[in-house]
């Protein structure tokens, strides 16, 4: 195994990496080169990449760790936390442990800190890493930072209901109803083409400063900019779309949904208080839930957050995880 460092990413290039994601076990958008790379150009512009890579003896490219330089001494993983949220070493899916033997290996000296954020529970990194790590004089520590309510989708609609309590079954349908009998001319819509979500993109970004204290705070004009540029990219290989619930009085409901492999995962949101009464979040995720199944996915991804709405649908909470890679105490 090879491991080169570079300070730029664009040293792997975008066919290369997501040729690696492809054959990677993680294959969330947040890893895509689009993600990570609008990532780099709106919140780390400034900053120190560490870029390692690692080949084997046949000049394969198997792994790829992003860095950058948080402070002094420590590194983190390109992404961030607050809104990247399954972040890990990209690597083939079944060289994980030696890809991370060989970039540990190579820090040997090395007496800086890494920081991992929103590593997947089922990751290597978090239950082969520690182990890893002891072995190169390094030590390594998994904790959890939030959960993920996820669904695994039946087959038809009926089916999903039936997994429901029924109290969380008639509630649903309640208010289901209840919005079509107070609001007959609402209408559930959805945009996929780049064009199509720039023009309603106004809509959501109102939606969501409106919809709860300190979301206004969030969406500032660089977090509205990083949304703008690597939704319309992903929407182009038909991995995100807007949905929206919408009044004649304007939009009452709108979601950010990303899509990948088998999987339909609620990104972000934004509702008007006005409407409050309607629920109209609620009855707007029914349908984006119904849809999945209908279009056969295989799982509906809440994302971090568990927000209590979220556990109407039955979900189960999945961990992520938090991991530090750094020199083992008393070592010189």
């Amino acid at each position: 195994m090879k491991v080169a460092l570079h300070h730029r990413l664009e040293a792997v290039g975008r066919a290369a990496w997501e040729d690696l994601r492809a054959s990677a076990r993680q294959r969330a958008p947040f890893l895509s080169w689009t993600w990570q790379m609008e990532w780099l150009h709106a919140f780390a512009l400034d900053s120190r990449l560490e870029i390692r890579t690692v080949t084997d003896a046949d000049g394969r490219l198997v792994g790829v760790l992003p860095l950058f330089e948080a402070g002094p001494g420590l590194q983190r993983i390109v992404g961030g936390a607050d809104v990247s949220d399954y972040l890990d070493l990209l690597a083939v899916d079944g060289r994980e442990e030696e890809v991370w033997m060989a970039l540990l290996q190579s820090r040997a000296a090395d007496r800086e800190t890494w920081q991992l954020h929103a590593v997947p529970a089922s990751s290597p990194t978090v239950i082969a890493l520690p182990t890893i790590a002891a072995t190169c004089g390094l030590s390594a520590s998994a904790s959890v930072e939030e959960r993920c309510p996820v669904l695994d989708l039946p087959h038809s609609w009926d089916d999903y209901l039936g997994t429901l309590s029924s109290k969380h079954r008639h509630e649903l349908q309640r208010k289901t109803r209840r919005l079509r009998r107070e609001a007959p001319d609402a209408r559930i819509s959805v945009v996929r083409r780049r064009d199509e979500i720039e023009t309603r993109f106004g809509d959501f970004f109102d939606l969501h400063r409106r919809s709860r204290v300190g979301k206004e705070r969030f969406m500032d004009a660089r977090m509205e900019k990083f949304f703008r540029r690597v939704l319309g990219d992903l929407a182009d290989a038909g991995g995100a779309a807007l949905w929206f619930l919408d009044l004649p009085s304007g939009p009452a409901a709108a979601f950010v949904v990303l899509e990948w492999e088998h999987t339909v995962g609620l990104y972000n949101s934004g509702f008007h208080p006005d409407r409050a009464t309607l629920a109209p979040g609620l009855v707007l995720l029914v349908h984006l839930v119904e849809d999945a199944i209908v279009r056969g996915k295989r799982r509906f991804d809440f994302l971090r957050g568990e927000e209590r709405y979220k556990y109407e649908f039955g979900p189960t909470a999945e961990e992520v995880f938090g991991v530090r890679v750094e020199p083992a105490k008393g070592s010189a």
